[in-house]
């Protein structure tokens, strides 16, 4: 099958233009011209316009493309595997882009204001506003939401790898007695629950011991909390969220004068 030169332009989305240059500088001629004097294109014409095309998306200058197209031998399925190589690379490095900038407003959207690479360093892989939109639905309109938003806007680099740290460093506490098989409900367990719940105090907003158990409820519910805490110990956000409640029940009956 032939084409005009318009019919392969549309047909690869590329301009009039761009076919003449490519035929100007030896990149791409047609196969035949018509009995007027119009270039024709075969369907092997096509073809390697397409390969043109991917060389170009993946940074390749013409010149180089050139040189690829005509190097000796060329196998055309190994030149196919090579470039769908190339391609995957250039995919998950555009994803790696797309990831970094979601991140940064996420945290924008938060109040975080550190720059691009001040989050890269205070979080590293982590997405400090992994959950944002989650917490937003539920607590846009309280003062809790208000009061870490303001907090938040405040930190800086050494705040949040601060903040970062002493989360880490509870996390592995709890796992560790999660996986030693301390019981949830123990007062060991009912400690580090106090812990988490005034380490948001003092990072975020007043987190009283109901608001605590709303939150205990999030972490195993929504499968983003719940993974978050998984890295540490299977099952570690069930364990926390029974530790929690158990903390809760121990710190209301002591409030109320019972025998906890």
């Amino acid at each position: 099958m032939e084409y005009t030169i318009g019919q392969i332009a549309r047909l690869a989305r590329v301009s009039v233009r761009t076919l003449r240059h490519y035929d100007r500088i030896g990149l791409l001629h047609p196969s035949a011209h018509s009995a007027a004097g119009y270039r024709l294109y075969s369907s092997q014409d096509l073809e390697r316009l397409q390969r043109i095309l991917c060389y170009r998306q993946l940074g390749f200058s013409l010149r180089q493309i050139n040189a690829l197209l005509s190097a000796p031998a060329t196998d055309p399925l190994a030149e196919l595997q090579r470039q769908r190589a190339l391609l995957s690379e250039r995919i998950a490095s555009l994803q790696r882009m797309l990831e970094a900038v979601d991140k940064l407003l996420k945290a924008r959207s938060l109040g975080i204001m550190l720059e691009p690479d001040e989050l890269l360093t205070a979080f590293g892989k982590d997405d400090p506003a992994a959950f944002s939109e989650e917490v937003h639905q539920r607590w846009a309109e309280t003062a809790a939401w208000a009061e870490a938003k303001r907090r938040a806007a405040s930190f800086r680099r050494a705040e949040w790898q601060a903040m970062q740290a002493e989360f880490s460093a509870l996390m592995r506490e709890l796992a560790a007695a999660s996986t030693h098989g301390v019981p949830a409900t123990s007062a060991q367990a009912r400690q580090l629950a106090e812990a988490h719940r005034l380490y948001i105090e003092r990072w975020f907003y007043p987190c009283r011991l109901q608001l605590h158990c709303r939150l205990a409820d999030l972490y195993v519910s929504d499968p983003r909390f719940t993974e978050s805490f998984q890295r540490f110990a299977p099952q570690l956000a069930q364990y926390l969220r029974t530790a929690i409640y158990a903390n809760a029940g121990y710190l209301s009956a002591r409030e109320r004068g019972d025998d906890p």
